[in-house]
């Protein structure tokens, strides 16, 4: 990748079409996470799709939307725009593999106490379809597999506004005390 010069950089080339931007808005994570830790996990997600707490910065950050928890399965959507693109003209499979790290996590902290924690191990994604503006809002599924004392074994699938499979992963998650 080459560097332009500051007078390009400044103006743009006017080839590269319009130039966009978009405005990323969150709260200081410090106070909703020092309630939602002394919530067991199920009803953390749920007081933030109640708006009781607010979503976590990353969830702005990316637009993803947490619309369904109950224990052992979470559910999220997104909108990507084309500030996600990747060279190829797609949305960059980051994006999906935050989304599925993400659904995969919380559906194991739908099973937590209070007093529980989490975080990813691994993670294995399977690409299956590209995304594209196009291709509609992005749901992503997550359930737990087995959660068990210090390991936890969950699955992700991503699907897009038609409902065909773009994405899925499995991770394991170490769980500890808080």
């Amino acid at each position: 990748m080459t560097t332009a010069s500051k007078d390009t950089a400044d103006t743009g080339n006017e080839d590269w079409g319009p130039q966009r931007s978009r405005t990323v808005v969150w709260h200081d994570p410090g106070p909703g996470v020092a309630r939602g830790l002394t919530m067991a996990g199920i009803d953390y997600l749920k007081a933030m799709i109640a708006g009781e707490l607010p979503p976590p910065p990353i969830a702005a950050l990316m637009q993803f939307d947490l619309v369904d928890a109950e224990p052992g399965k979470v559910v999220f959507t997104c909108q990507p725009d084309g500030s996600v693109y990747n060279p190829n003209g797609g949305v960059h499979g980051g994006l999906v593999c935050t989304l599925l790290d993400s659904v995969a996590g919380l559906a194991l902290h739908s099973a937590l106490r209070a007093d529980k924690g989490y975080t990813s191990i691994e993670i294995k994604v399977n690409y299956l379809k590209a995304v594209r503006l196009g291709t509609g809002p992005l749901t992503a599924t997550g359930t737990v597999v087995k959660a068990g004392s210090r390991v936890g074994f969950t699955e992700g699938v991503v699907t897009d506004g038609s409902g065909k499979i773009v994405a899925t992963a499995t991770s394991t998650l170490l769980v500890f005390d808080l």
